[in-house]
Parts: C-alpha cells; structure tokens; sequence
C-alpha cells in the first residue's frame, strides 16, 4: 500500500517503467525491487537483451521488456516512468512519456542546458503531468539536520562546499566536456538550495584538467557564487584527485550572525550557535527518498521539492558556471543566462504546442514560476497508462 501525505494507507503499489537498463539503471531496479511502494512492470533500453538481462539478474518475474516507452507502458499497465537514460536522451524519454498521459521521475541532470530544460517546463505545463528530478543527493538525513542547524545561524555569510574524490567511471562520463561540473557539482550546487533560500544571481568559474587526469574534460574547478543575500557560496571540487578524498555529499561549513556549522557530508553535524544540539531524523535516503517523494506527490496532488521547474534553477547554476569558466572566469548573471536560453529555447522548439507555451511568458522566471504540478486537482490514479 502507499502512504498517503496524512499517512493513510491509498492504493497499491506505483506500477513504473523503468527506462534505461545499464549501471544506474540496474541501480534503480534493485531499489524498486525492494521497496514496498513499487511495482516493476517495465524495464526499456534500445538494446533489448540487456533490459531482460538486467530484470533477470534481479531475480524479477513476469516482467515486460522492450525498446519503446510507450508500446512497454501500454502493455506492462504502468502508471509513471522512471527515466535513466544517459541526459541527452532525457528530454526525448521525458516527452514521449508525458505526452503519453505517464509522470516521469528523471535522473539528473534533466537536461544539457537550460534551455532545453525550459522546453520540459512548458511540456510538462501544457500535458498536466508531473515531472520531477531525482536529486538524491538531496534525501540524507544529516543534511535535513544541518539544514535545521544553518536556519538557526541567522543572515548568512559564507557557504563553503569542497569536493575531492579520484572516481573511475569509464563510459560517458569520462568523455564529458565538464565531468565535474555537470555530473557531480549539479548535486552539491543542489544540495545548497536545499539548505538555505538565498539562491544564487551570478557566478565567476575556473575550470581545469590536471594533467594526469583520466577525463577527457576539465575535472576539477572551483566557483563563486554570489547569493540574493549578499553571501557568498565558495565551491571547491575535483574528480581525480586520489589524495585526503571528502564525501561524494562534499564538505560543508556555513558561517552566518550567530555562528557556525559544519557537515562532512556523511555523519557528523556540528554546530557552533548558543544551543548545539542536532537531531538527525530517521527518514529514506538518496534514491529511495526521491521515489518516496514522487509517489507521495502523485497520491496526495502535491509538488514534490523537485519539480521540474523548481529545478531548473540548479541546472542553471551549472550552465552559469561553464559559461563563466569558457570565458575566463567572467561574472555570468542567472538572470541574464534564464532570459537567453528562453530565446533558445523558442529558436530550437518545433512542437507548436509547446512553442506557444513558450512565447506565452513574460520571461523565463514567469515561466519556472508558473503554477506547478499539484496547484490542481490531481489526474493520476493507481491504474494504467492513459
């Protein structure tokens, strides 16, 4: 059964399509596997054989397979996708999916730039379906208690984040023209907006390669932040550096009017602010956190904190600071760089429907700001495909 929002029991368990049948994929299968809020009906990649191969080495029966989201979904009876597919293919997946009458929960980094992210704003606007990012790296506990421990600082100052780590992932990752910046500092710059609301307006970036690196694209950098505030968030990262390695979750200290706090990004929070006692709730983590979220949101017609608009923001804090490293470091204006990519974004759009959407804002902060997923009654029920 799946917990309503008031903790009711509703329903059986969400029947998904899984799309994407490799590492991660078979990551999330495993996960859903075991969780008593799903049921596997699906599981789609273009290379049919690794998807049955995938779901066999699960130990999952009965268990439909193929290269089409929609033609698996019909068949399969399946209520929402779960979309993990390397990011140049998410918008297509994505699109297919909730033109389909299906929500999608979509690994990170929805999308390669913000401009094809705001395409899915307005597609997920105009088909009514939720469409929301997994960001795991949101769904630790100790971070819910340093988010706690960092509201009772008072205004901010300074938001220091460092990330070393020397990761081996060959395959796409390692081809990638910013393997840090995109696919890890997109969680930690995440991570940052989950833990206060002062969001970012500008950024200066420097990006670099070192030069016994394995990655083809820059894999260490460091960043500027500078918050509606006033404060700084100051980021410091690498993926090739094989000495003194932090958290995947990086390591924190945030320095605000009364004090300080501190997070290793694993299990040690610490507070130095008049009372210093942290309470850690006891809650589901990474992938399972987010799936939990998305089926809370689809059963009790809420927004889950991921939702696609909510989360453009985040992908804009990478866009902003690739593009400030590309120039040498020049300070790049969020603002400025949502605007551009809205024009972007109706220069590339060749959907009608979805252009009009588009054209129809006043700018692109009208548009993440638009009603989300939730506002109105939900559509979704515990049945198939529509």
């Amino acid at each position: 059964m799946i917990p309503s929002a008031d903790g009711a029991l509703v329903g059986d368990r969400l029947p998904v399509v899984v799309v994407g049948a490799g590492a991660m994929g078979g990551e999330w299968i495993r996960m859903l596997a075991r969780s008593p809020l799903a049921r596997i009906a699906g599981v789609v990649d273009l290379d049919v054989d690794l998807a049955a191969s995938t779901v066999a080495a699960a130990g999952l029966d009965g268990v439909a397979v193929g290269a089409s989201v929609v033609e698996v979904a019909e068949r399969a009876g399946a209520a929402a996708v779960i979309n993990v597919t390397v990011p140049q293919a998410h918008r297509t997946v994505n699109e297919q999916a909730l033109r389909a009458g299906l929500p999608v929960l979509c690994e990170k980094p929805l999308a390669p730039t913000v401009a094809e992210a705001l395409r899915q704003v307005a597609l997920a606007d105009i088909t009514g379906e939720l469409l929301m990012v997994s960001q795991s790296r949101r769904y630790f506990n100790h971070l819910a208690a340093f988010r706690r421990a960092v509201a009772g600082l008072g205004p901010l100052s300074t938001v220091n984040a460092q990330f070393f780590h020397a990761d081996h992932e060959p395959g796409f990752r390692e081809q990638m023209a910013h393997p840090l910046l995109v696919d890890m500092s997109i969680h930690h710059f995440d991570q940052l907006r989950a833990l206060t609301p002062d969001e970012p307006i500008a950024v200066r970036c420097s990006s670099w390669n070192p030069p016994w690196s394995w990655f083809a694209g820059d894999a260490a950098a460091s960043a500027e932040f500078e918050l509606a505030s006033g404060a700084r968030f100051v980021y410091a990262g690498s993926r090739c550096t094989p000495g003194l390695q932090t958290s995947w979750n990086a390591d924190w200290r945030v320095f605000g009017e009364r004090g300080a706090a501190s997070w290793d990004g694993d299990d040690v929070v610490r507070v130095e602010a008049g009372a210093s006692d942290v309470e850690v709730p006891n809650g589901p983590e990474g992938i399972d956190g987010s799936f939990e979220e998305f089926v809370t949101a689809l059963r009790s017609s809420t927004t889950p904190q991921n939702e696609v608009r909510a989360n453009v923001l985040s992908l804009a804090m990478v866009e902003g600071a690739i593009r400030s490293s590309e120039r040498g470091g020049e300070r790049v204006v969020i603002a400025d760089l949502l605007e551009e990519s809205l024009a972007t974004a109706l220069a590339d759009e060749r959907n009608e429907d979805v252009a009009a959407r588009l054209a129809s804002w006043t700018s692109a902060a009208d548009g993440i700001a638009t009603p989300a997923w939730g506002s109105a009654p939900a559509t979704i029920a515990s049945g198939g495909a529509r």
